[in-house]
């Protein structure tokens, strides 16, 4: 298995396309994508746990009752949330990927991201659809990752390429997200591509498998958004044999598709609303595997460590604070805390306790712009890891007037 480029355009007979259509005043930005496939797909997606949902997600939950799909279609700038007739504008977009590319409208997935609330006009994504359409291209990803992008600061795009039965496989994705992100609800907006052969049965068992330590993990500010989906396509043109069972082959697909979903979790988390730092959170010596999943979002969410972090501060209080109030089954005497980046590794609380330790060695650690916050329980077998970030002065900017 090895990186590769191309995103969603890595998977052979996938294009993509990406403009501004004028959804967004700034000319400068890519407001619209499209993501097609060469042939029907297998699809499968995961979606926001809030009650209140953006209109794409449910007119995408009603085309993929057949677990087919062969286009995505997401404009970003307004999120179709909360509108009179967001549905009808939602339905009104797949219309528009039928009429210009053929493909059937109850085989799109279409998406919205940006502002809640606010009416989503059809006509600059109507009269945008032939130049849209125009521009797909079998190396169109980047152009889609950047049409996507709301408060983001950069493209997410990874692609890997992999073996099944003798067959060369690849699996890539886009993604968009820098606010509104918490654990157990899906994820931001994630369209990942294959064109290994899956049954959507087979597809769905992986992808929610996949995103309970990935996407599920991943925090930047503790709000769930109302228009999160992940969403996976495999058009079957490897040419492999179809996986319909957990055998070998499902096992390296499984494999592949980790390492696209945790390598887009920490881009996404380095990428949060003014962050400055990627924070991972590596819990093991844990009863369980729950408990280890639980210590680690508490403290990758908790909001006095994370401002801790911007400020490069050692204090390994606020990690055992925030052990303390999660709930999760653990003995407070056997904890050890360390902190670790490209600079070294420090300990910090050794059995519940703090350690002596130099500061200057510590600040220094933690000014880097990738922190792991490791955590030892002593009392047991399992692990899990959680991402997030840093809260800094530049969040409450971007959100103070994010609507204005």
């Amino acid at each position: 298995m090895k990186i590769i480029n191309g995103g969603v355009c890595a998977a052979k007979g996938f294009k993509a396309s990406g403009i501004h259509c004028g959804i967004r005043k700034n000319r400068t930005k890519k407001d619209l994508a499209l993501i097609t496939s060469d042939v029907v797909a297998n699809a499968a997606a995961v979606y926001t746990t809030n009650l209140v949902k953006g209109a794409p997600l449910i007119v995408t939950k009603q085309n993929l009752k057949d677990s087919k799909a062969q286009a995505i279609i997401c404009n970003s700038g307004n999120a179709n949330t909360c509108n009179a007739n967001g549905i009808q504008i939602a339905g009104d977009m797949c219309d528009l990927v039928e009429q210009h590319t053929g493909i059937n409208r109850n085989n799109v997935v279409v998406a919205s991201t940006g502002v809640i609330g606010q009416p989503l006009n059809i006509t600059p994504i109507k009269k945008g659809m032939p130049s849209l359409v125009e521009g797909l291209s079998y190396s169109g990803s980047n152009s889609a990752a950047n049409a996507i992008m709301t408060t983001d600061t950069c493209e997410k795009e990874i692609a890997v390429e992999f073996e099944l039965s003798g067959k060369t496989c690849k699996i890539g994705g886009i993604a968009k997200g820098s606010g509104m992100i918490h654990p157990n609800m899906a994820t931001m907006l994630v369209f990942i591509t294959t064109d290994a052969a899956i049954s959507s049965e087979m597809l769905k068992k992986a992808l929610s498998s996949d995103i309970a330590n990935t996407f599920n993990m991943l925090s930047v500010d503790g709000d769930t958004s109302t228009n999160d989906m992940v969403t996976v396509l495999a058009n079957g043109l490897a040419g492999n044999p179809e996986i319909t069972i957990e055998n070998e082959d499902y096992t390296q697909f499984m494999k592949a598709l980790n390492t696209v979903t945790v390598n887009l979790c920490r881009v996404i988390a380095g990428d949060g609303e003014g962050a400055t730092k990627l924070i991972e959170c590596v819990v093991s010596g844990a009863k369980s595997h729950q408990t280890a999943k639980t210590v680690a979002k508490s403290v990758v969410c908790s909001s006095l460590l994370k401002a801790a972090m911007f400020g490069a501060d050692a204090n390994w209080g606020r990690v055992l604070c925030a052990i303390g109030y999660s709930g999760a089954d653990v003995d407070v005497n056997k904890i050890d805390v360390s902190f670790a980046s490209e600079k070294g590794e420090i300990c910090v609380c050794k059995n519940g306790a703090g350690v002596d330790f130099s500061e200057d060695i510590a600040k220094k650690i933690l000014l880097e712009n990738e922190i792991e916050i490791l955590v030892n329980l002593g009392s047991g077998e399992y692990s899990a890891t959680a991402w997030g970030c840093d809260l800094t002065y530049d969040y409450v900017k971007i959100n103070g007037d994010y609507r204005t």
